[in-house]
């Protein structure tokens, strides 16, 4: 089939779900070349953040959902993952990949049309590499791939938000905003509604990303910017159109006097009942992961291992058609209000999302039964 995806909910025929290989991203000191001793040392301590049995239950969790959406008649696409860590160098830094598993983070598909970021995270330059096979094959019934300029990262991208001489606070971490020197963004800040697309400012996407995504859909499209419903990273934990008419809301960062104007005319489900994480992931996050952050910091080179994603991460559903949505399974509030509004869920097991990202984040939808409409005039 050719790639055609307009919206989140329209009956889903071909997806890229994908896969959990991979370990921490290393980003090197600017100061010149890295020794093998070094390198060496590095990786062994990222290994240790992640063991051979959390990226087995990654991976079995995801073939779960892989099979999941092949029952549905789904087209399962994966990534290749041949060439996740590798060391790489620009002529402005020097980074290594971690995995290839949040698939939307990094594209956009608009119609026929496939919109590769540019992330304003150093180690995720070459991820959308994994994804290659994927669209040369696509390429052969045609569409349109476009690519992002590269950003080069001259000098510090990313700065704390002040307000009133203070520094500002979200999911209990400093708020921290991008410049606006170069066109920054991941996808996974925008939500797809037909012709409109509500983009997040955040610390994954900045204006002038919108400027330019917005210059190259053309006149055919509208993105609409928003940063007061919430300003860390993506929308897909904050803002989930069920179906035309009906938004699911994340009720502790959007309220009536917040809500995007363009959502004004549709019915909202504004939901705050989230199952915390659980304790065995935060045990791993902080007797783990940061324990790893913290020798790596000390060894000049720089990690994401100290976050890790909020409860939030719980309201990250995929819809299958606007009657169907996939969910994690220990989500029982979100599932009984989800059938409340006539939409059946299906749970699956997501164990790690709180690590690696939820079921939305994981997928990327290539082609849906959609057609461009206006929803909105």
């Amino acid at each position: 089939m050719k790639v055609n995806s307009h919206n989140e909910w329209d009956r889903l025929r071909e997806i890229i779900v994908g896969r959990g290989e991979g370990q921490a991203c290393l980003v090197f000191p600017e100061s010149g070349p890295v020794s093998s001793e070094l390198l060496e040392k590095a990786n062994r301590l990222a290994r240790e953040a992640f063991p051979p049995w959390l990226v087995d239950e990654i991976n079995e969790d995801l073939e779960g959902l892989c099979d999941v959406l092949k029952s549905f008649g789904v087209k399962v696409y994966r990534p290749d993952v041949s060439r996740v860590n590798r060391l790489f160098a620009t002529p402005y830094f020097g980074a290594s990949g971690d995995h290839c598993y949040n698939m939307r983070d990094l594209h956009l598909v608009v119609g026929n049309t496939v919109v590769e970021g540019p992330s304003q995270e150093r180690h995720r330059y070459f991820e959308a590499m994994g994804l290659y096979d994927v669209w040369y094959d696509y390429l052969k019934e045609g569409f349109r791939w476009i690519v992002a300029p590269k950003p080069r990262f001259n000098g510090e991208h990313m700065i704390v938000y002040y307000e009133d001489g203070k520094a500002q606070y979200e999911d209990g971490q400093k708020f921290i905003k991008l410049k606006e020197e170069e066109i920054l963004f991941e996808p996974a800040n925008t939500v797809r509604m037909g012709r409109d697309l509500l983009y997040l400012v955040s610390r994954s996407g900045n204006y002038l990303g919108a400027k330019w995504l917005q210059s190259v859909l053309g006149e055919e499209y509208r993105v609409h910017t928003t940063e007061k419903i919430y300003r860390s990273s993506h929308i897909d934990s904050t803002v989930l159109c069920l179906r035309p008419g009906l938004v699911l809301l994340n009720a502790e960062r959007v309220n009536p006097q917040i809500c995007p104007e363009i959502l004004c005319k549709w019915d909202k489900v504004y939901f705050s009942d989230i199952i915390p994480t659980p304790e065995e992931e935060v045990r791993f996050q902080e007797e783990v992961r940061e324990k790893v952050h913290r020798e790596l910091a000390q060894l000049g080179i720089r990690t994401h291992l100290d976050s890790l994603s909020s409860h939030w991460i719980g309201m990250n559903i995929l819809s299958v058609d606007p009657q169907t949505v996939i969910v994690d399974e220990r989500q029982i509030p979100l599932i009984r209000v989800l059938e409340k509004h006539g939409i059946t869920p299906v749970p699956i097991r997501f164990r790690h999302s709180y690590i690696m990202g939820g079921i939305h984040c994981s997928t990327l939808d290539t082609v849906r039964d959609s057609k461009l409409e206006n929803y909105f005039d």
